[in-house]
């Protein structure tokens, strides 16, 4: 297996284009924008092909509602609003999954859950007695080393979820060339953590650093060392998932604006001012967004960066934070773990200050699993075999056509299981998949019903029955993840 990705990568290799920052920003004060990726230049003769370096800020349970480009009131978010008010917000974008592991792997392997190696949040306990999640298969091909084929200088900073230490899955055996960060889900529930990783070596911390500002120093100073060479920065903060909980009680102006109930723990921190420190701790990353933001500014490389803000599935309802006040999940039912949209809807924000025009904002349906052939398409390379996903790169551009998706596909295996299929705007919902007594289907119209309010599933049987046709046709089967009626089969079979 092994040998075959590495077949794999070589086929995907290229030659290394370097960066012109210098001649770009000569087109750029010129008029004559360059884009040999989306212009079909990069033959002509005298043009020298840019490679854009990419930022790729991936938050934690943040609801597509706690953005102020997205509707938010009571929390402020003037740095994100800003890659808003200066790129490309989206509308209907989907994360790969309702959970953290699985929603990381649809994005780093361009495959959806009917297709990905991971579906679901399963772990290990690694040789250290701590507990990781599993592994991602060494034969998979990810971002990290597509980028690298290219000569990318590549970091993971932040979370993982998708192996432990010495592990196939660990971001060192999957093209990362430096990690730092919690490796394991579990470990990162906590903001004072006994320990992270740097690479594959534990820095102990003992329960005296808060580790998300620890996490953004260690991103600024990989831009800083690396704003020379193409870059793709994969900036993971565990920001806002629970615990709530920010330094020093820095509530920023929050302190006292909130009617607040104290949350008394279980699992999570007790906390006595919940929202006050939700909201301090959405500004805290968008503060550190800014950050960002000024650090390709002071090395002369925003121009010629890609910046994506998104979320890694809705929002969540634990440690105390109370999405219905917020209104975190905006218009949308559903949380975090359910699939109807609050669970999987997103906010996606895209600025490319060279290619993109101001105030932009696309109805294009995407998802998680579309970034990896966008990326190819952008890096000039093919895209792996077998992924689900189609290039947005004309969306971003302005320049081809762009193709749009038969349908998307999601499947989650906790809470008695359930499916959904997305087309034309109908989504059909499979729920309670492994329990025969409350197993059920729902459909509704999002064009006409986003909120998922009215189920239609009696008045359009021919809808529900194409639809059900590609929710069986769009998976297969993996052993990690089976349904029940896998399972039976699979019994049957073995008779």
């Amino acid at each position: 297996m092994k040998k075959d990705k590495k077949n794999m990568l070589a086929f995907l290799a290229g030659k290394q284009i370097q960066p012109r920052v210098e001649m770009y920003k000569m087109l750029l004060a010129s008029g004559m924008v360059m884009l040999p990726f989306a212009s079909g230049q990069a033959g002509k003769p005298g043009n020298k092909p840019v490679t854009p370096n990419v930022v790729f800020i991936l938050a934690d349970d943040l609801g597509i509602g706690d953005l102020g480009c997205y509707g938010q009131t009571k929390i402020h978010t003037p740095g994100i609003d800003q890659l808003a008010k200066k790129g490309m917000k989206f509308t209907q974008h989907y994360s790969g999954s309702t959970v953290s592991a699985p929603s990381r792997c649809c994005l780093l392997t361009g495959k959806h859950t009917g297709h990905s190696y991971v579906r679901g949040n399963v772990g290990y306990i690694a040789d250290d007695g701590r507990k990781y999640d599993l592994n991602l298969a060494a034969d998979e091909v990810t971002l990290g080393e597509v980028f690298k084929e290219k000569n990318y200088v590549t970091a993971c900073m932040g979370k993982w979820g998708l192996g432990g230490p010495s592990g196939e899955g660990h971001p060192n055996k999957q093209g990362f060339d430096y990690f730092f960060g919690y490796l394991g889900q579990a470990n990162a529930h906590r903001y004072y953590p006994d320990q992270l990783f740097e690479n594959n070596t534990p820095v102990m911390l003992n329960k005296k650093v808060y580790s998300h500002d620890l996490i953004m120093e260690k991103a600024l100073d990989f831009i800083d060392k690396n704003a020379g060479s193409p870059f793709f920065l994969y900036l993971t903060p565990t920001i806002p998932h629970a615990d709530i909980i920010v330094p020093n009680n820095e509530l920023f102006d929050y302190d006292g604006k909130f009617q607040e109930t104290p949350y008394l723990g279980g699992g999570y921190t007790a906390q006595d001012k919940p929202r006050a420190t939700f909201a301090a701790m959405v500004s805290r990353l968008d503060r550190d967004v800014t950050r960002v933001v000024e650090m390709l500014k002071k090395k002369g490389v925003l121009e010629n960066t890609i910046i994506i803000f998104t979320s890694d599935n809705g929002t969540h309802k634990e440690g105390g934070h109370d999405p219905e006040y917020f209104d975190s999940n905006g218009p949308f039912r559903g949380t975090k773990r359910d699939l109807y949209e609050g669970g999987i809807r997103t906010p996606f924000i895209v600025q490319w200050p060279a290619v993109i025009a101001p105030g932009s904002v696309s109805y294009q349906v995407s998802a998680f699993w579309d970034f990896m052939p966008t990326v190819c398409e952008l890096i000039h390379t093919p895209v792996p075999a077998h992924t689900d996903g189609i290039s947005y790169l004309p969306t971003l551009t302005g320049k081809g056509k762009q193709k749009q998706h038969e349908y998307l596909y999601f499947e989650f295996h906790e809470e008695g299981g359930k499916q959904t299929v997305i087309k034309d705007g109908w989504k059909l919902l499979h729920l309670q998949v492994n329990n025969p007594n409350k197993e059920h289907y729902e459909l509704y119209n999002l064009a006409t019903d986003p909120s998922e309010i009215a189920d239609v599933i009696n008045q359009y049987p021919k809808k529900v029955k194409e639809l059900k046709k590609i929710m069986q046709e769009a998976r297969e089967t993996n052993n990690n993840w089976k349904f029940n009626f896998e399972k039976e089969k699979y019994e049957y079979d073995n008779i």
